[in-house]
């Protein structure tokens, strides 16, 4: 089946939330209520949609138990449509739904798209929604096992090397599909998945095991695995990882927000801790990631704050292949959120009466809560950068972070007032909290709100809109005041435009008197104010002002409520109101705003004061609609392709003016209605401007939707006069049919026209009343446009008038339901109800339903507009086609679009019926017709729909007459063949395409309704489950629930003969030689392919039939266009029928030879390749034992009652099982004989026969023997001179291989596709004593008891696993393996083509031949050469051992580095596929290498050292070191010099020992100490890049030594539980050597030599690579360790980064002290590192080295600040204030800048005693004279309390504290002593009149004039020197 539904059907609001104990069912239903109650039809009941389903079901099983796949995917599209209608489904339905897709998308060597479908129909009927989200299915309802998919999984994690594929997408799909279902693992396999997952877990898999563990564990009895989580995430290093680790703590966070007794938590003990679900400890690491998450620059860094980005970059190429999508800003928000509570002592926000200790001298926390505390504490840290003068890449996380939090926390506050919420009443958020929550979030949302970043402005705005729900009365007044002032500076735009959009967010609590009493007021003067942006040179600006009119007013009634009362009042209309120009505001604004936005009054006067303001409504509507008119008339000409007013700004424009004029003329009162209509009529009358033909037509549109009758009979005779006489005197009379500029004649005809279509818009009884002068304008309009802009516009008017007589659409969508508007009460007092906000139930949705009249007049007008026109089309048809001029051209487009036009006005006037299928493209002997897709038929309010009423009848002979006319048109306008007729036969397709597609909803139009609802519902949206909403949102979702009825009765259409032969012509269009002409037709044939049953079927021969000799270019490129698109291509490709032809079509192009022609083919043939996965053309699928569906589709059976005994095509369908099987196989093998052919041809072209290799190595079957004319073909090009196909003939040789290997070792079909086959020498061993184990591997074969090798050891690093995989010693002379007898063939061919004698030395010199004297070509080891050859002596063994060495020989010994390349690939290969050699043959590759070694290794340059290394690195990975100790005893024992006269020789050994190490892994450890030792005694080395190696190796020496390697996970879940540091990253074995190093630093300092000598001395050596040893380990995963060896270094570091005579010392030493802040050390080194900083600063007598300590501590606080005790953070303190006093300037300085961080940040509470101690300080400071002999002691200790003071006032850089202004006085009486006070007083004056400058005229009032005088004398005091 060809058609894809691709819709999501978004979260809609329902009627309630369910009570607690209510089914889903019972809920859905009542949600179901409502979108029935919301459609003018009556919709089918329950049980008859349950009947519908049970037919799909039906189909479903037939086709499961049938295998028929392809059919499967029809049946899951139709359910996903059945679901789209909102029905419920029986929870026992749903189950068992649930359990087939399961079982369905886990069957072994399924192709990934159908696996792909599969996920996705699970995911649709789980239906859930995230943690905390009401769930359709509960545990208690559902369990799934989970032992089945990690089954499937495991092959795609850790795939075999030579059989992976990093296109293949199976990992994620699978993963996707774990975490859907994992709420359904039951609790109790959590210690089952443990002991699982967990022995997996090592230094290369922990980003897959931590991605298996977040996507497999249960959310329940999360305290079983939690704590193990945070140990494992203190050791990790990695940005992957704390991703995941902070989407599980949030996931969690939110499912347990009610501890035991959260809904559905069977079984749950999760109780709450400290903080939420969490300890203290886990909280203090969760706020630090939070903080580092930011990414915020500090101090003089402005990179990355982690390292763990970089650290993930070093992870093997599998574990980056996963993707995973989170968001971690919404996940730290919902940790955050969902674990606040009272749970501490309270506190306000700091000031001197919150700041009183209890009596215990207790710690007090914001509002009782530690978790807003923790927030408290995140926000004011970063504060200064949510400013737009410091913004930047952290920006927009710190904005997303704003906006998720907020968003949460409205989300959580309201769940907690619904009476269903099962949180404990202790739990719940408290008015404090959220209080003090909006207070933390305001000041940073009101800076942000300005963000020049506009997604970072969303967000800010976003926040402020939640929060002014929560809390309107603190956020509502702020964003007035900015309002007023950034609407008054019209001349920054920026903030105009900021101001708009925050006010468009917060419309709702401005203008409803229910979320905040006094905003009504405002409303007025802020529209007033919002009018200069209405302007067309600043299109950003008018946007962003309508919005904010649209979004106050659309629930508003704009009414003057003075005049209410006054008998036939008429409206007052100032006579003074200017188009531009307004008057001062002030003057405006309503009693009791004068005082400032912040003065609220009493209900009653504030309802007095709303009441005045609305007399200034008729001036405002009158400036605003004269403002548009302006607009309007500034507009550029229309005209272009597309016949455009402007470019896309000025169209946005228009659009948004638009929908604001419908909003204002929806909710005028009916005076101010009717004063609007004359004031419209007057400007039509007076004016018709080209430019604004289209805009003023949309006016005219928006007034008639408001009253369609009143404004049709103001407008119909004046605009019927106006076009009759323009028509008399010649408009549009100059016949064109291609799109033209306006000529000025016609301009008062289109502007009459465009009046007539928006007054014929809306109203169909309105417009009955003018039937004959509508249908006589019609008529005269066809006849006399002859221009193809007259003509067209006739078009839109026809079609617009039957759309509005026919069609079901809702009117009156105003902010209240008709009836209310309608009352005289709420007349009275409308403002009271505005922003009314209603339950879905409450809506009363009018709609326009077409009454007999209206039919009938559609039925008249087809019988008298459309049938004579008809006539004449086909009359033009019958004329010889010598007349065909371009009248006739002219005559034809013409009529056929006001056709069209008709048809694509009636899109529902008649339901389809059943149709007579002629070619249902059903293939007889293996599908059945009754299997082919049906529409799924529901009510949808089409017109007609009984087939024997003559109404109905006639409709559909008029809709025949005209596909009948237009495949006449077609066939004879293609056999014209002229250039000319191009506009003509565009038509034409148009007109094609009204007739397939326009039939109840187009997909286009369906997607355009379904992302306007989504958008309007999430704009008016007060919280993410909100179930009110305004009226216009659940208007739209009743009209979206009837578009869907509609549009799903468009979808699985039926072709009969009619719709074949539009097919036909459509392909033919798609085909033609004119490109316009083609590419139209293109797209809308791949339209039509989507809707009807197998129309992809139908077209492809007709397609690869144009791609034939003797075809057209053209003609070739169309098909080719239609063939490479993906869904054409998919489906060809899967079809039984065609799959083999879509591939030998593209192969037979070669005879075109147009350049163009051969790209396309090319990039269609690289796109074929994606769906050629190893499963497309396997037959296995057939025959795989499926008991596990099979049990599925039973209990489908059973919960649907559907017997076996129903299901009628049951055993047709199996019956058809054979055949298909046979016709997949013969397809198979036509296809490949078919390929080889074209691809053996001596006359193909070279890129074809690459093409066709590639086609052959794609079509190699794990369930058929490799042929072996397949075999020969590749192996004979192994040896091409093209590279390229050499290269795919290698890998299709080691495919081949492959496959004969696991066909040989796989005992079953499920072995064979789960990879879960064993080699016959493998054994299970069982490592009862890991270091017992451990021990045996080290020891020679021939001194253990039991014989065997393990070569990989993927456990027992952080776990021991039952099993390790090991393998037997193979015999000594007798071959292991006996190959697959089936493959034999293949072998055969390809052994006799390697026998040859020529052949392996051909081989080898193709291999050598790449230097071409390129001097820069690279020379990696190419690692498809080794598989090839390790493949060929995998099979071979020894066959051609002798050959291959003596190839060899001269081969590495040359000094061409791309002949030593090839060697050294061969014999890699060789040395690989000797593994499972008998001995004797094993020993004779050994005794050629083994004396070769040191040679190798001597005549290694720096050009070949890549090459052997890779040797060396790849032979010693994933092997038993036993297999090769020959070279492990050779590595061994090379001498290591580091005191010789080459780097480069020496650095070959120590190289060689770094890949050992690495390559080793635990196994290595029996040499490490040898080394460690040797590396360290030598690490003065003089050698740069010795030291970097020996750096290098000893951190590859660490990590080998760090592995927990518990024995079971119950002994590491134990340990977890009871140890301090259960991982062992405290455990740093070699801090002796380090203490050794920092003893003797002192005494090599001293001894340093003299500059430029300096660099030899011993000092600068071993520093050196001791900082190379700590600067790689902190980029590396397990970074965290490195802290063990990083403290003790630290005081040495610090003086080294004072050595200005060694840059490279200073450099690294500055850079490590910089980026171990990147990473998250240990809690308990926190402290210990930052008193290490305040010791060095303190004790140092370097006035440097405090210089550089001071700003790397700040940066070390600020990234650990949540892990430091008070203790320590008062410690730190008394170092800042000491350091104030500091003898040297720069020190201060810096102190200075030091504390004010340091305050800001987190330590607000201390500001105020050091503010009293500071003034006392400069209050008690006396400078004596110049000369006394204290006076440079005074002058410091002076500087010192100034610089206090200006590190506090620089605290606050963009507000005013309240204690603020009064030291302002205290600077300024020093604003003129001697330097450098005065300095520091200038400087920090004008820092802070830079930083306040945005909201000086709000900050100045907190100054009295005394303070506002000193801040003056601080900017410019008498200079010291006057």
């Amino acid at each position: 089946m060809d058609i894809e539904i691709d819709l999501s059907t978004p979260d809609t609001p329902d009627v309630a939330t369910p009570n607690s104990n209510e089914d889903s069912v019972a809920y859905d239903t009542k949600s179901l209520e409502t979108y029935l109650a919301s459609v003018p039809y009556k919709c089918e009941s329950i049980p008859d949609m349950h009947g519908k389903l049970r037919r799909i079901v039906e189909r479903l099983i037939v086709c499961v138990k049938s295998r028929d796949w392809s059919n499967v995917h029809t049946c899951d599209s139709l359910i996903h449509c059945w679901l789209m209608l909102q029905y419920p489904l029986p929870k026992p339905m749903r189950v068992a739904l649930v359990k087939l897709y399961y079982e369905l998308a886990l069957i072994p060597g399924m192709d990934p798209p159908n696996v792909r479908g599969w996920a996705d129909m699970l995911v649709k009927l789980l239906a859930n929604k995230g943690p905390g989200s009401k769930r359709k299915l509960h545990l208690s309802d559902l369990q799934l096992q989970w032992q089945p998919l990690w089954n499937v999984l495991l092959k795609e994690l850790f795939p075999k090397k030579r059989g992976s594929d990093s296109s293949r997408n199976m990992v994620n799909i699978m993963l996707y599909v774990a975490e859907q279902c994992k709420i359904y693992y039951p609790p109790s396999e959590i210690e089952h998945m443990l002991n699982t997952f967990l022995p997996l877990l090592t230094r290369d898999t922990y980003l897959i095991i931590v991605h298996v563990l977040a996507s497999f564990l249960p959310l329940e009895n999360c305290h079983s695995y939690l704590p193990f989580f945070f140990k494992l995430w203190e050791a990790l290093n990695s940005h992957v990882v704390d991703e995941r680790m902070l989407e599980i703590m949030g996931n969690l966070a939110v499912e347990h927000v009610a501890g035991r007794d959260n809904e559905g938590h069977d079984g749950s003990d999760v109780e709450w801790q400290d903080i939420g679900i969490f300890s203290e400890a886990q909280w203090t690491v969760l706020v630090g990631k939070c903080l580092g998450s930011f990414n915020v620059p500090v101090g003089a860094t402005r990179g990355a704050s982690t390292t763990g980005t970089h650290a993930d970059t070093q992870a093997d190429a599998q574990s980056l292949r996963i993707k995973r999508t989170t968001n971690r800003f919404n996940h730290l928000a919902q940790t955050l959120v969902y674990s606040m509570g009272v749970d501490g002592l309270s506190r306000g926000l700091y000031t001197d009466k919150d700041n009183e200790s209890t009596e215990n001298n207790e710690k007090r926390y914001l509002a009782g809560s530690r978790a807003l505390d923790s927030l408290e504490t995140l926000i004011t840290s970063t504060e200064t950068f949510f400013h737009p003068s410091n913004a930047g890449l952290w920006t927009l996380n710190l904005t997303t972070f704003l906006h998720r939090v907020t968003a949460e926390f409205g989300k959580r506050w309201k769940e907690e007032e619904q009476a269903t919420c099962r949180t404990p009443v202790t739990h719940r958020l408290t008015p404090a909290i959220k209080r003090h929550f909006v207070l933390v979030l305001r000041t940073p949302a009101l800076l942000a709100m300005f963000s020049k970043d506009p997604i970072s402005m969303s967000f800010a705005q976003g926040a402020l809109r939640a929060m002014a729900i929560l809390e309107p009365s603190l956020i509502m007044p702020a964003i007035l005041e900015r309002a007023y002032s950034g609407l008054e500076s019209v001349n920054e735009t920026h903030r105009t435009t900021a101001v708009l959009s925050t006010l468009s967010g917060v419309a709702l609590p401005l203008v409803s008197e229910k979320m905040w009493l006094g905003g009504q007021k405002h409303l007025l003067p802020l529209l007033e104010l919002c009018l200069p942006g209405i302007d067309l040179n600043d299109p950003t600006k008018t946007i962003c002002a309508t919005m904010f009119i649209v979004a106050t007013l659309q629930s508003v009634k704009i009414a003057d409520l003075t005049q209410i009362g006054r008998i036939s009042a008429p409206v007052v209309v100032s006579d003074d109101i200017g188009d531009v120009v307004m008057a001062d505001v002030n003057e405006r604004l309503p009693d009791g705003v004068e005082g400032g936005p912040e003065q609220i009054l009493d209900k009653a006067e504030e309802r007095a004061l709303v009441r005045e303001s609305t007399a200034g409504f008729a001036d405002w509507v009158v400036s605003f609609f004269r403002r548009v008119f302006a607009l309007y008339e500034n507009l550029p000409e229309e005209g272009g392709k597309r016949n455009t007013t402007g470019g896309k700004q000025e169209e946005s424009v228009i659009k948004s003016l638009k929908s604001t004029l419908d909003v204002i003329c929806l909710h005028l009162s009916d005076p101010l209605f009717d004063f609007v209509l004359n004031l419209t009529f007057d400007y039509a009358t007076t004016n018709a401007k080209s430019n604004a033909v289209r805009a003023f037509g949309g006016l005219v549109g928006c007034l008639a939707r408001v009253k369609p009758q009143k404004t049709l009979e103001k407008f119909l005779p004046y605009c019927l006069a106006q076009i009759e006489t323009e028509l008399r005197h010649g408009a549009s009379r100059i016949r064109t049919t291609s799109t033209h500029g306006a000529v000025p004649s016609d301009t008062s005809l289109h502007w009459n026209m465009s009046i007539l279509r928006g007054c014929m818009g809306y109203g169909g009884p309105a417009l009955l009343q003018h039937k004959e002068e509508v249908l006589n304008l019609v008529s005269l309009l066809i006849e006399k446009t002859l221009s193809e802009r007259g003509y067209t516009s006739t078009g839109r008017l026809i079609s617009r008038i039957l759309n509005t007589v026919t069609g079901i659409h809702p009117i009156n969508s105003r902010f209240v339901n008709t009836d209310e508007w309608e009352d005289e009460a709420f007349d009275q007092d409308n403002f009271v109800h505005w922003g009314k906000l209603y339950e879905a139930k409450d809506v009363k949705v009018e709609w326009h339903v077409p009454s007999d009249e209206e039919v009938t007049f559609a039925l008249e007008f087809l019988e008298r507009i459309v049938k004579p026109t008809m006539s004449k089309l086909q009359g033009l048809l019958t004329q010889p086609k010598s007349t065909w001029n371009s009248v006739w051209r002219n005559d034809f487009c013409r009529y056929l679009h006001a056709v069209r036009s008709a048809w694509s006005g009636l899109p529902t006037i008649v339901l389809e019926g059943p149709k007579e299928v002629v070619n249902p493209c059903v293939i007889e002997d293996c599908e059945l017709s009754e299997l082919l897709a049906v529409p799924l038929a529901v009510e949808a309010g089409f017109t007609l729909t009984d087939p024997a009423d003559p109404k109905y009848q006639a409709v559909m002979a008029h809709k025949r007459q005209f596909g009948d006319v237009l495949h006449q048109a077609s066939v004879a306008l293609r056999e014209s063949g002229e250039e000319d007729h191009i506009d003509a036969i565009l038509a034409i397709s148009r007109a094609i395409d009204v007739y397939l597609l326009e039939y109840g909803v187009t997909a286009g139009a369906f997607g355009t309704l379904n992302k306007s609802y989504v958008v309007v519902r999430d704009l008016q949206r007060l919280w993410s489950k909100s179930k009110v909403f305004s009226r216009l949102v659940l208007m739209k979702r009743a009209q979206l629930y009837h578009s869907t009825r509609v549009y799903l009765n468009a979808m699985f259409r039926h072709r009969d003969a009619l719709d074949d032969d539009l097919l036909r012509d459509l392909v033919e269009l798609s085909l033609s030689p004119y490109t316009r002409v083609r590419r139209y037709g293109q797209s809308v044939l791949t339209s039509v392919t989507q809707h009807y049953i197998r129309s992809t079927r139908f077209t492809l021969p007709h397609l690869f039939d144009a791609l034939g000799k003797g075809n057209d270019p053209d003609r070739m490129k169309g098909a080719l266009y239609l063939l490479s698109n993906k869904p054409t291509a998919t489906y060809a490709l899967a079809d039984r029928q065609y799959a083999g032809r879509y591939l030998m079509s593209l192969l037979d192009c070669q005879h075109q030879e147009k350049p163009s022609i051969q790209k396309l083919v090319s990039n269609t043939m690289a796109d074929a390749l994606s769906n050629l996965t190893p499963e497309s053309f396997s037959s296995h699928l057939y025959t795989l034992d499926l008991s596990s569906v099979d049990r599925a589709v039973g209990a489908v059976q059973t919960e649907f009652g559907l017997p076996d005994a129903d299901l009628l095509l049951l055993n047709r369908a199996v019956s058809t099982l054979p055949t298909r099987l046979r016709r997949k196989e013969d397809l198979y093998l036509t296809t490949l004989n078919s390929v080889l052919v074209v691809a053996r041809a001596p006359t193909t072209h070279w890129r074809y026969v690459q093409a066709a290799a590639c086609f052959l190595s794609h079509m190699i079957r794990r369930d058929h023997p490799p042929p072996p004319d397949v075999a020969r073909f590749f192996i004979d090009n192994v040896l091409s001179d093209h590279p390229s196909l050499r290269a795919y003939s290698l890998l299709a040789i080691v495919e081949i291989l492959r496959v004969i290997k696991l066909r040989t070792w796989s005992k079953t079909p499920e072995e064979l596709w789960l990879d879960q086959w064993r080699n016959p020498l493998a054994i299970d061993l069982h490592p009862t004593n890991p270091d017992a184990f451990m021990g045996s591997l080290s020891r020679p074969l021939s001194e253990t008891h039991e014989q065997y090798f393990v070569d990989k050891l993927p456990t027992g690093f952080m776990v021991w696993s039952d099993n390790v995989k090991g393998y037997l010693p193979p015999h000594e002379t007798a071959s292991p393996f006996s190959w697959d007898l089936s493959c034999a063939p293949a072998l055969e061919t390809i052994r006799q083509a390697v026998d040859e004698e020529a052949w392996l030395g051909k081989l080898a010199s193709l291999w050598a031949q790449e230097s071409n004297g390129a001097a820069n070509t690279t020379t990696d080891v190419r690692s498809e050469h080794i598989s090839f050859i390790k493949s060929l002596f995998k099979m071979y063994e020894d066959r051609h051992l002798g050959h291959a060495l003596a190839i060899l020989e001269p081969m590495w010994q040359d000094g061409d580095r791309f002949k030593q390349r090839a060697a050294a690939e061969i014999l890699q290969g060789i040395l690989r596929g000797s593994k499972h050699w008998p001995t004797t043959a094993s020993s004779r590759v050994w005794e050629w290498v083994t004396p070769r070694l040191p040679r190798i290794l001597a005549a290694i340059t720096p050009d070949t050292v890549q090459i052997w290394q890779s040797v060396f690195s790849l032979q010693l990975q994933s092997r038993d070191p036993r297999r090769h100790q020959p070279l492990i005893d050779f590595i061994v024992s090379l001498p290591l010099e580091f005191t010789g006269t080459s780097p480069f020789l020496m650095s070959k050994s120590i190289g060689l020992v770094g890949i050992l190490a690495e390559c080793l892994g635990p196994r290595f450890e029996p040499f490490a100490a040898k080394y460690l030792q040797l590396f360290f005694d030598n690490a003065d080395t003089g050698y740069a890049e010795i030291r970097a190696h020996i750096a290098a190796d000893l951190n590859a020496i660490v990590k080998i030594q760090w592995h927990p390697a518990y024995q079971t996970t119950a002994d590491l879940l134990r340990a977890v539980g009871t140890s301090a540091d259960p991982l062992r990253i405290r455990e740093a074995k070699h801090r002796d050597r380090i203490g050794e190093f920092v003893r003797l630093f002192p005494e090599w300092k001293q001894a340093r030599l003299p500059p430029p000598n300096q660099a030899q001395s011993q000092y600068d050596k071993v520093g050196l690579m001791l900082l190379q040893f700590i600067w790689t380990g902190a980029h590396g995963p397990f970074a965290p360790a490195i802290f063990a060896y990083f403290a003790p270094l630290l005081p040495s570091f610090l003086e080294m980064a004072e050595l200005n005579d060694s840059s490279e010392l200073q450099l690294y030493s500055t850079a490590v002290l910089y980026v171990l802040s990147a990473v998250v050390p240990p809690p308990e080194y926190v402290e210990a590192v930052a008193q290490m900083f305040a010791q060095a600063i303190v004790s140092s007598t370097s006035w440097r080295v405090r210089l550089n300590a001071l700003p790397t501590l700040v940066v070390f606080w600020y990234r650990n600040l949540t892990s430091f005790s008070e203790e320590s953070v008062a410690r730190m303190m008394d170092v800042l204030l000491q350091c104030l006093h500091d003898e040297n300037l720069e020190v201060r300085e810096m102190a200075a800048k030091t504390l004010s961080s340091v305050l800001r940040s987190a330590q607000r509470q201390r500001i105020l005693p050091l503010k009293d101690r500071f003034v006392r300080a400069v209050r008690r400071a006396r400078l004596p004279a110049r000369q006394a002999p204290g006076y440079a002691e005074a002058l410091r200790t002076l500087h010192a309390a100034i610089l206090g003071v200006v590190a506090l006032i620089d605290t606050y850089p963009y507000t005013v504290a309240p204690w603020m202004p009064a030291l302002c006085e205290v600077l300024a009486s020093h604003a003129t002593d001697p330097p450098p006070i005065a300095h520091t007083i200038r400087r920090c004056a004008a820092d802070f009149k830079k930083t306040h400058q945005d909201m000086w005229h709000i900050d100045q009032h907190r100054f009295n004039e005394d303070q506002l005088q000193a801040l003056s004398t601080m900017l410019s005091g008498n200079s010291y020197y006057a």
